[in-house]
C-alpha cells in the first residue's frame, strides 16, 4: 500500500514583551526561577480581576503576520477557550477564534509556498511542576504573551517540517520579538500528522479533503518536543508507526501523542479534541479591536531585511557561497558584523600601496576569494572564540574594522594563518588592533628575498642527501626541506615565496 504524508503544524512562541499579556506583571523567561512569585489575580484568575490587552504584543503579532506576506484583518477580537486542567485555574484561555489578527500568508522553504492559516494572539497558561516529593501548580508563566501559528496540512516530510520552523523562529529573531528558545519552551512546535493513498484525497481551502469514497485516515498531533532535532525524529517515527498499522491492519484513532526522547517513541496522551469541545465564545471583558491601516502601514515601515532576503544578497554582493552565508546569516548580529566587515575590508584594500583599482573592480576581480577568506575566518575562527567564551558577537571586544584589518593583512600576505590566530585570540583579550598586536609579538613574516635565500641556501647546504633524493624524483624530499626553512624561519616566511625560492635553488643545483 502507497501511503503519503500530510503534515500541518502548529507553533507556538511567547513574545518578550515588558510586561504580560492581559496585566501589569513583569514578562520575562527569567522571572520564573522562583516559583507563584510574578503573578497577580489577572495571572492566577480569581474572579472579578480584569484584563486589559498589551498593545505591544499586539503591534508585533501584526509585525510577525506582515513579515510572512499574511492579511491583517481590519476588526478582530479575544475569545474564551474553555477547557479544564490544574495549570488554568479560571477555567478557559483568553484566545483567538474565528477573527485572528493576522491570516492567509505563506512562508517559502525552498522552492515552494507553505501556506499559513493564520497567527493569532493568546495568553500562556501557568504549568505543572514536579519534584522529588512534590508536585505543584506554577503560574509564574501565566499570562505570557503567545502567538500561534497555524499552517495548511501542506508540508510533505520531516525534513520539510523542521525547515519550517527553523526559518520561522529565523525570522522572529530578526524581528526581535521572541527568543524562540524550544529548550526553555519559549517556541513549542507540534506536528499533525496523517498518511492518505494518493489519488484519493485533495486539499481544497487548506483542508484534506476525499475524493469520492475514500474513507481519510486520521491525524495525529505531535508535542512535548524541544529541539528541532527532535521534532524531525518524532514525526520520521510516527510517520512508520502509522504505515505499519495501516498494513497490518491496526485502527488509528485522532489523538495526541507525546514524544519520548529517552526511546524516540510517540505514546499516546490523550483523544484529540475539536473545536467544539472547547465551546469558544467572544470574551466579555474586552472590546473588539478596529486595526487602523495607519498602524499597519507603519509597522510595514518597521520589517528589517529579513533571512531569505539577506542570504540572497549576501551571496550575489558580497560572492559567498550560498551554505556558507546560511550560516553567517543564521544569526542577526552575526550577519549585521559581517556586512560591516566587508565594507571595512574593501576600504582596507583600497588604501594598500600595491592595490590597484577601485571598490567595484575589487569586487569584480577578487570578489569570490575575499568572500572565501572572510566567510573562513568568520565561520571557523570567530565563532570558535565566541562559542568558547560563550560571548555574543555583539558583547565582543573585536570590531568591524579591526577584524577587517586583520583579514587585509592575511590577504596582502603580512601574516600567516598561525599568527593570524594568534592575534586573533589577542584581540579578544585585550581589543587591540592586529597590526598593533602583530608589531608587539613580531609576528609579521618575512618580507626579504635575502633573507629567505639564505635560510634555504643553509637548509640546502646542511641536508645534501635531501637535496639528491629530489633531484631524483622524491617529491616528498621538497616539502621535508620546506619545513626546515619554515623552522629555521620560526615560521615567518611566506610559504609561497618560500617554495618558489627553494625551486629555484634546486634547479640550479
Amino acid at each position: 500500500m502507497k501511503l503519503v504524508p500530510v503534515i500541518g503544524m502548529e507553533i507556538h512562541a511567547e513574545l518578550k514583551t515588558k510586561s504580560k499579556m492581559f496585566c501589569t506583571c513583569e514578562n520575562g523567561y527569567e522571572l520564573r526561577d522562583h516559583p507563584n512569585e510574578n503573578v497577580c489575580p489577572i495571572c492566577m484568575g480569581h474572579p472579578g480581576a480584569l484584563p486589559a490587552a498589551n498593545r505591544q504584543a499586539i503591534d508585533w503579532t501584526i509585525l510577525v503576520g506582515l513579515a510572512l506576506d499574511c492579511q491583517i484583518a481590519k476588526t478582530t477580537k479575544f475569545d474564551r477557550k474553555n477547557y479544564f486542567y490544574p495549570d488554568l485555574p479560571k477555567g478557559y484561555q483568553i484566545s483567538q477564534y474565528d477573527q485572528p489578527l493576522t491570516f492567509d500568508g505563506h512562508l517559502t522553504i525552498g522552492q515552494k509556498d507553505i501556506p499559513i492559516i493564520r497567527i493569532h494572539l493568546e495568553e500562556d497558561t501557568g504549568k505543572l511542576a514536579h519534584g522529588q516529593a512534590e508536585a505543584y501548580v506554577d503560574l509564574a508563566r501565566a499570562c505570557t504573551p503567545l502567538i500561534e501559528l497555524v499552517t495548511g496540512p501542506a508540508i510533505e516530510s520531516a525534513k520539510e517540517a523542521k525547515a519550517f520552523c527553523q526559518e520561522y523562529q529565523r525570522i522572529l529573531r530578526y524581528l526581535e520579538v521572541s527568543e524562540a528558545d524550544m529548550e526553555k519552551g519559549q517556541m513549542r512546535c507540534e506536528a499533525n500528522v496523517s498518511l492518505q493513498e494518493p489519488g484519493k484525497f485533495f486539499i481544497e481551502g487548506n483542508e484534506v479533503k476525499a475524493v469520492l469514497d475514500y474513507k481519510l485516515n486520521p491525524k495525529t498531533e505531535l508535542k512535548n518536543i524541544n529541539s528541532f532535532r527532535a521534532l524531525e525524529r518524532a514525526i520520521d517515527f510516527e510517520i512508520k508507526r502509522q504505515i505499519k498499522a495501516l498494513e497490518t491492519g491496526e485502527k488509528l484513532v485522532q489523538e495526541t501523542r507525546g514524544w519520548d526522547e529517552s526511546s524516540q517513541t510517540t505514546f499516546t496522551q490523550r483523544v484529540k479534541e475539536t473545536a467544539a469541545d472547547y465551546r469558544y465564545f467572544p470574551e466579555p471583558d474586552l472590546p473588539p479591536l478596529i486595526i487602523a491601516t495607519e498602524l499597519v502601514e507603519r509597522l510595514k515601515g518597521e520589517l528589517p531585511e529579513l533571512p531569505q532576503a539577506k542570504l540572497k544578497r549576501f551571496v550575489s554582493e558580497y560572492r559567498f557561497d550560498p551554505d556558507l552565508a546560511e550560516i553567517i546569516i543564521n544569526d542577526k548580529h552575526l550577519a549585521a558584523f559581517t556586512e560591516n566587515v566587508m565594507s571595512e575590508l574593501i576600504a582596507w584594500l583600497v588604501a594598500l600601496p600595491e592595490t590597484e583599482g577601485t571598490e567595484a573592480e575589487i569586487m569584480a576581480q577578487d570578489g569570490k576569494k575575499l568572500a572565501r577568506l572572510a566567510g573562513n575566518w568568520l565561520v571557523t575562527h570567530l565563532l570558535k572564540h565566541l562559542n568558547l567564551g560563550k560571548t555574543a558577537i555583539s558583547a565582543a571586544a573585536i570590531t568591524p574594522e579591526n577584524f577587517a584589518e586583520l583579514l587585509t593583512l592575511i590577504y596582502s600576505n603580512r601574516i600567516n594563518n598561525l599568527a593570524a590566530q594568534e592575534i586573533l585570540e589577542a584581540m579578544f583579550k585585550t581589543g587591540q588592533a592586529p597590526k598593533a598586536i602583530m608589531t608587539e609579538k613580531n609576528l609579521g613574516q618575512m618580507e626579504n628575498d635575502e633573507e629567505m635565500a639564505a635560510i634555504i641556501d643553509q637548509v640546502i647546504q646542511a641536508n645534501p642527501q635531501a637535496v639528491a633524493d629530489y633531484n631524483a624524483g622524491k617529491e616528498v624530499s621538497f616539502k621535508f626541506l620546506i619545513g626546515l626553512a619554515m623552522r629555521e624561519a620560526k615560521g615567518k616566511a611566506n610559504p609561497a615565496v618560500l617554495n618558489n625560492l627553494l625551486k629555484k635553488k634546486l634547479s640550479s643545483k
